[in-house]
């Protein structure tokens, strides 16, 4: 994939810091994913230092939203100049799912049909929750709510099951 290079300011909208795309840039990377609607996921290196993100159209505008392990990493902030080195990144974005998660769904038809039911998004962002929890004793009480809300028990609130329009 060709890499395409740019400098941009760091901008902020609500609590997300990011960088408008050339132009130019965006166009190119249209043609190279083949869509210019969606989230488009690339990859690339802000300062130097690697990350893999996706852009986004929001209120009228791509951005390049730069989450707060990138801002870290590269020392920039809102109002910071950086060099931009992306691509199109063709590479599959798949969420492992968690040993724990899968063996309570093997176990529970219901609950499997149901999760299976939910768009890719979905899937990806509740086994990405599941992945990223520190202790076990945690992820099995998250796995036990998440089982019994999709046998369509009421469970306390919380995000990931909610939902969404």
């Amino acid at each position: 994939m060709e890499i395409f290079n740019f400098s941009a300011e760091v901008f902020i909208i609500g609590v997300n810091p990011y960088v408008y795309l050339p132009d130019t840039v965006l166009s190119s990377i249209f043609k190279q994913s083949g869509k210019d609607k969606g989230a488009i996921p690339v990859k690339g290196k802000i300062n130097g230092k690697d990350f893999v993100q996706t852009l986004v159209k929001y209120q009228g505008f791509w951005r390049l939203y730069i989450n707060g392990i990138v801002r870290k990493v590269t020392g920039v902030d809102v109002g910071s100049k950086v060099k931009v080195e992306i691509s199109y990144d063709n590479s599959p974005r798949i969420e492992p799912m968690h040993k724990m998660f899968k063996t309570a769904l093997e176990k529970n038809e219901r609950a499997k049909e149901a999760f299976g039911n939910f768009p890719p998004s979905r899937q990806k962002e509740i086994n990405r929750y599941i992945n990223f929890i520190k202790t076990e004793e945690t992820r099995s009480k998250v796995v036990d709510k998440i089982i019994r809300h999709l046998n369509g028990e009421k469970v306390d609130y919380f995000v990931l099951l909610r939902n969404k329009k």
